[in-house]
């Protein structure tokens, strides 16, 4: 099996999303503001949790090097979050993304995480636009997404997807 970079924060591993780490993904699909922001990817079973992170996650992740990774707390091993930059289409540049556990919400590990990849956006990975989306009731993603430098640009719908979208923009 390939071997993945694991970044590291003050309170934070950032590790490439794998097949193993299905039992977190199924529960992360299915937490309620995970369904009311993101929408309901229709992940009901460990099987079809290691199929979507075969076909959806690790592709981008062999691809581009980077995508989707599970936020690791560095004292206990619990997976608390996920966070990644994605080749979404429909987005110029990468869209940043970003959410976590009702356990684990609002204790900043989501903005220490989604800083990191904003420094390896501009750094490692040298990309020259990060981008994100959130639905205008959303308060909490545009307010991280505005704190990691992000401005808001427009309205926009994505190609499969009748919500209408914030868009936030920042060039790198």
């Amino acid at each position: 099996m390939k071997k993945y970079k694991i970044y590291e924060t003050e309170r934070l591993f950032l590790s490439p999303t794998l097949i193993e780490d299905a039992a977190f993904v199924l529960e992360l699909l299915n937490s309620p503001k995970w369904i009311q922001n993101i929408g309901d990817r229709k992940v009901h079973s460990l099987e079809e949790a290691e199929a979507y992170i075969r076909t959806k996650m690790l592709p981008q992740l062999e691809e581009l090097g980077f995508g989707n990774y599970t936020l690791v707390r560095k004292t206990d091993g619990a997976k608390m979050g996920s966070s990644g930059l994605y080749n979404r289409d429909g987005i110029e540049g990468v869209d940043i993304g970003f959410a976590m556990l009702p356990g684990f919400e609002g204790k900043g590990y989501a903005f220490e995480a989604a800083n990191k990849l904003m420094q390896l956006a501009k750094g490692e990975f040298q990309l020259s636009k990060v981008s994100g989306i959130t639905l205008e009731t959303n308060k909490a993603s545009q307010g991280l997404l505005e704190k990691i430098g992000l401005k808001f640009s427009k309205i926009v719908k994505l190609p499969h997807d009748p919500e209408e979208l914030m868009l936030y923009e920042l060039t790198l």
